[in-house]
């Protein structure tokens, strides 16, 4: 398991888990993981998002440029391009392989979700 000192303890669920070599990485939202807010501003949201991946990823010995594959949800297609705005700031050149789906609902407040499996 890992979990960084940053994270809550005791979810249902653990931030990542390193098997073999293969980091896998628990859907994460822009949550404030001190405050538990989401921001108004979708690109505050998914840079947090993306900040709480990476958390876990440093936790784990790892970096952004060790993503494999990302799922990315969203509550509203038609907010793609401002989330690829952000996300091509973390993942640079080869970039991971990558799903984005449209879905109805998210937990909270959340417009966006992603998770990430990575191996160094």
């Amino acid at each position: 398991m890992i979990q960084p000192k940053e994270f809550p303890t005791g979810r249902p669920f653990s931030p990542g888990i390193l098997s073999d070599g293969t980091l896998y990485i628990a859907g994460q939202t822009g949550q404030d993981l001190k405050t538990g807010k989401i921001p108004d501003d979708f690109e505050a949201e998914v840079k947090q998002c993306l900040n709480n991946i990476g958390l876990v990823l440093k936790e784990a010995g790892m970096g952004f440029g060790d993503a494999v594959a990302v799922q990315v949800y969203l509550t509203d297609m038609n907010l793609f391009a401002r989330m690829n705005t952000v996300y091509t700031t973390f993942f640079t050149d080869p970039r991971p392989a990558r799903t984005t789906v449209g879905v109805a609902k998210l937990v909270g407040t959340a417009r966006v979700e992603i998770t990430v499996t990575a191996r160094k």
